[in-house]
């Protein structure tokens, strides 16, 4: 009866019946929940309340989380994290050669993840995701790592370098609650990239928010024949100014410990840009970044309505890698670059979300709003 009764109310039963979910939030309009203790290493919750501060319920449609997530409290905002670009402190060295250091700290810290519902994080810099890297091809990183929290921690770069500053167990990489590390290396190869803990035991320190951006630009020097396209990546550029670039990390979060996810969203916050659309110029074409970090689940996905995208598998070619497709599938770790334009479509809130019906439902969905400039 015990195991009827738990597959009964398993995170797929939430869906059909509009009930509460795990940590007091809820789908369908629902109101207020009951608050919930879920012990040490769960999530904990509060009251939901309703918005009044978005979008009407009937523009959105009832099929999303009810209230919003305090960004003041949580100390980091999901629109904000969309073009939150770290680019550390650049100086150069005696031969000239531009030196990018980083500063990045893991501290434990509760965070909201869906109105009401508060989840145990380990953070970099007390965000999840961590903050997003960001430098350019052949610098000089040096990431100035401190251990603020409970567990050793390490930090661990999708990118080349040496053994020593691959960050995983029996390196120096791996520090000890209260110490520090400075991992060096060269920014390569270009692309969009990530960083995360690689401490044991793996999953849980990924799942716990250990996790972060980390996008390199190509240097245009060094692709004469391709300069045009390799200036439009280089932050800062005038090239580059014409693109409305954007970096989202697709995770999942299981706020009761079973391995399995009872929430899902891009940049954390479960529906939070259903609610807070993103903003889009039609005039101007939109560059995002995309990494999939979520844990538990073979795969995530990537479909924006109305419209077709090319493709940078990695974003370590100038020359897609997959051409006109709506839907493209990461693995965890994955990542690539997407690029499209609405220059040719009417204003209005066009829809993304993840192709997993379940992903889109538990908070993974979003509206990009085309306006005029």
């Amino acid at each position: 009866m015990k195991r009827l009764l738990e597959k009964s109310l398993d995170r797929r039963g939430l869906l059909s019946g509009g009930i509460v979910l795990a940590g007091g939030s809820a789908l369908g309009g629902l109101g207020g929940t009951t608050p919930v203790n879920a012990g040490e290493h769960g999530a904990s919750s509060v009251a939901a309340t309703p918005d009044t501060s978005t979008s009407n319920q009937s523009d959105i449609g009832n099929m999303v989380t009810v209230g919003d997530v305090d960004a003041s409290i949580n100390g980091f905002d999901a629109t904000a994290l969309l073009t939150d670009w770290d680019v550390g402190v650049a100086t150069k060295d005696a031969d000239g050669r531009i030196i990018r250091t980083f500063k990045v700290d893991a501290i434990d810290k509760e965070i909201e993840i869906a109105p009401g519902v508060k989840f145990p994080a380990w953070t970099f810099n007390g965000r999840v995701p961590g903050p997003t890297l960001r430098a350019m091809e052949g610098e000089r990183l040096r990431i100035e790592f401190r251990n603020l929290g409970s567990h050793p921690h390490s930090m661990h770069f999708h990118g080349i370098h040496s053994a020593r500053m691959d960050g995983i167990p029996g390196t120096p990489g791996l520090i000890a609650p209260g110490e520090e590390f400075t991992y060096e290396f060269d920014a390569k190869p270009f692309g969009c990239h990530l960083y995360h803990c690689h401490a044991l035991p793996l999953r849980r320190h990924i799942h716990k928010g250990m996790y972060g951006a980390f996008i390199v630009d190509p240097d245009p020097a060094k692709y004469p024949g391709q300069a045009e396209v390799a200036k439009s990546r280089q932050l800062g550029s005038a090239e580059n100014q014409e693109w409305q670039e954007l970096v989202m990390v697709m995770n999942g979060f299981d706020t009761n410990f079973d391995a399995e996810n009872e929430f899902y969203a891009v940049n954390t916050i479960a529906h939070h840009y259903m609610k807070h659309p993103i903003r889009i110029e039609r005039s101007r074409p939109v560059r995002i970044y995309l990494v999939n970090v979520t844990e538990f689940d073979l795969i995530n996905s990537f479909h924006l309505h109305a419209n077709f995208f090319d493709y940078y598998d990695h974003g370590t070619t100038l020359e897609p890698t997959s051409r006109t497709v709506d839907t493209i599938m990461q693995c965890q770790a994955q990542r690539g670059i997407i690029e499209f334009s609405f220059k040719d479509h009417e204003v209005g809130k066009y829809m993304f979300h993840a192709h997993q019906s379940e992903f889109a439902e538990l908070g993974w969905m979003g509206l990009l709003d085309v306006v005029e400039e």
